[in-house]
């Protein structure tokens, strides 16, 4: 019997609270435990726990996996906002805002500790697999890293290699989420690649989303700040496409707003907006979205499971799809 996302949801959190206690030295714990409890969607997490129970596994055994999962993922925020110098996370204040940079960077080591110590609760077999398939997961999310921190001194990435920072930035964790899932469950070699395949495609899919609804998504429900990448200058998929489809005198006007630090942002937000509109750039992105979306949804054909935990798996995919926030 599969539960709703939302029992996934509940089951996850109640595990997670269980395992969150702050032990001495507080300033190493503290952190830890206000970075996990801020919420969120748990969006990586369900999908290990759903993927447990798509392939007929009992989703509790792949609590510590999940869990692994969101611990990682929370960790590499942290670290992430250190190197953004980012304010806010999900509207409450980031670690190193709340504390400070050492701590910081501290308690992210620590976390990246803790997401390994949680495979130690399966057998060998187990173990192996998914500490091998985190290892890698985790090296691409540094790569995915380090590129989009290059790409902000670069003025020549191309659409591919802007494909491949999202993917390694944040496909494969969703990807590695759903293989975790499908190992615990002792789906087959094929089955566990093919979800790989469904979750990396997604996640891309995602990620492009989330370009675009940093643009034009809605200041009520987007988490973050609107026109965030457009301040900060990040050269989005957006932005990528809108100096693709532009004349030589936009072209050079585009740069230009992207290398500017004015003190009137909200400006500069509409101008880059209006850039994104007129170019055909926002049309691109949403075109993209649905490719990636679609791609993913092609996969699931060859998966050896049922059509309605296909089905289910789609509505999933559709529900990321149709999000605002």
């Amino acid at each position: 019997m599969m539960l709703s996302i939302e029992k996934y949801q509940d089951q996850f959190i109640s595990y997670l609270q269980d395992y969150l206690v702050i032990k001495e030295p507080k300033n190493l714990y503290e952190p830890i435990d206000y970075i996990l409890g801020l919420g969120g969607k748990r969006l990586r997490p369900v999908l290990t726990l759903m993927t447990a129970d798509i392939f007929n596994g009992n989703y509790k055994k792949a609590l510590n996996a999940a869990l692994s999962i969101e611990v990682f993922h929370n960790f590499s925020l942290v670290h992430d906002d250190i190197m953004d110098d980012a304010p806010l996370r999900r509207g409450k204040a980031t670690v190193h805002e709340k504390w400070d940079i050492n701590t910081g960077i501290l308690s992210g080591d620590a976390m990246l500790i803790m997401a390994y110590q949680l495979f130690e609760n399966y057998e060998a077999d187990i173990f192996q697999s998914l500490a091998k398939l985190f290892s890698k997961t985790a090296l691409e999310v540094c790569e995915g890293q380090q590129y989009d921190v290059d790409f902000e001194t670069r003025n020549d990435v191309t659409i591919l290699e802007y494909l491949k920072m999202i993917e390694y930035k944040t496909a494969v964790l969703v990807a590695a989420a759903m293989k975790m899932g499908a190992i615990v469950a002792g789906a087959s070699k094929e089955d566990q690649n093919n979800i790989y395949e469904f979750g990396k495609n997604l996640g891309i899919a995602f990620q492009l989303q989330d370009d675009y609804l940093d643009a034009f998504g809605d200041p009520k429900t987007f988490g973050k700040q609107v026109g965030g990448d457009i301040i900060e200058n990040k050269k989005t998929y957006l932005y990528l496409k809108a100096l693709e489809f532009s004349n030589e005198t936009d072209k050079v006007e585009i740069s230009q707003l992207f290398a500017s630090d004015p003190e009137d942002v909200a400006t500069k937000v509409e101008l880059a907006k209006q850039f994104f509109m007129s170019s055909g750039s926002a049309e691109a992105t949403k075109q993209a979205i649905e490719y990636y979306t679609n791609k993913a949804y092609t996969v699931l054909k060859s998966l050896n499971i049922s059509e309605d935990k296909k089905e289910l798996l789609k509505a999933f995919g559709n529900s990321l799809m149709n999000r605002t926030v």
